[in-house]
């Protein structure tokens, strides 16, 4: 009795110390499969597939053959049951779609923003006229670039399984027609052992 209570002794201390933490730096590009969540392998993905996808698309090439059409991103919707970012997902689409010198982009999260500084300028007292840039003198966007995040989650037993399915669109503004749409699929499960790890 007193070798299984020495064994369980030495095990727990083993384990105990095998619990420490280290910190390191990897690479940001590096797939990373801690869980079956949305993360930042996925995001990656998804973005390179939907860039890539539009720059290549017939109709698109057309659009930004002779011109740099201006779009404005709405916000990805999240129709998943987790908490995701999809702030980040525009953000990193937007900003390789605008490297790739083909788009370029009105910011509608800060249209509250440059609406105050414009009234600093043109209201305040404070400058000079002659630089005041003036109301009503930005340009539209002729394109909106939208999308949606959804997800299928299922677990049996030990088994989970999530399926992930990230579709967008370009649609004209002034005809309403969608001129690109795609989709990408991530499938990643995760199965627990028998010790629940």
């Amino acid at each position: 009795m007193k070798s299984l209570k020495l064994v369980v002794a030495v095990a727990a201390i083993a384990l105990l110390g095998g619990c420490q933490s280290k910190v390191e730096y990897r690479d940001a590009t590096e797939t990373e499969t801690v869980t079956v969540d949305f993360g930042s392998s996925d995001l990656q993905s998804v973005a390179a597939k939907m860039v890539d996808s539009m720059l290549t698309t017939p109709s698109v090439m057309v659009l930004t053959a002779n011109d740099r059409p201006i779009v404005f991103v709405d916000k990805i919707k999240n129709k998943t049951s987790e908490h995701i970012d999809t702030e980040s997902i525009t953000d990193t689409i937007s900003t390789r779609l605008l490297r790739s010198g083909q788009f370029r982009f009105v910011d509608m999260t800060k249209v509250e923003t440059v609406r105050k500084q414009l009234d600093f300028q043109n209201n305040g007292g404070l400058v000079n006229p002659s630089t005041a840039i003036q109301f009503g003198r930005q340009i539209g966007a002729q394109y909106m670039l939208y999308g949606n995040l959804s997800s299928i989650v299922k677990q049996d037993g030990s088994t989970k399984d999530v399926y992930y399915k990230m579709t967008m669109r370009l649609m004209d503004l002034e005809t309403g027609l969608i001129e690109w749409a795609d989709e990408k699929e991530i499938r990643k499960q995760k199965n627990r052992s028998f010790l629940g790890l």
